[in-house]
């Protein structure tokens, strides 16, 4: 990502007759590309889901542990990680994940 010298504004790849160029949508500046830049392009599949901790890194029990009372069977240890969930500007939301029977609960802060 390149920004135009004279404004400051992102500066957008285009396919012309002599080559690839980079060009100000602000105010036309244009230069042109030395070397092929290769395009990034994100794509997001429709089934993509956010885990916040997935089975396989459950199995390998890394996590800290703190004791906390399980509200679903009453057992005294989970583990623990913390979630930016709301804000940058809110606190993190903490998660506990039962060391017994699994049950994942969590507290906001």
């Amino acid at each position: 990502m390149e920004f135009c010298p004279k404004c400051g504004a992102r500066m957008i790849r285009k396919q012309k007759n002599k080559g690839i160029v980079l060009v100000c949508p602000k105010c036309g500046y244009e230069k042109k590309v030395k070397s092929a830049m290769p395009l990034s392009k994100m794509r997001k599949e429709a089934g993509d889901q956010i885990v916040v901790i997935g089975k396989k890194e459950l199995s390998l029990q890394t996590l800290p542990t703190v004791t906390i009372e399980c509200p679903r069977c009453g057992n005294n240890k989970a583990y623990v990680w913390q979630v930016q969930t709301r804000g940058a500007d809110e606190s993190s939301t903490q998660f506990f994940r039962c060391t017994k029977c699994g049950y994942t609960f969590r507290e906001y802060s």
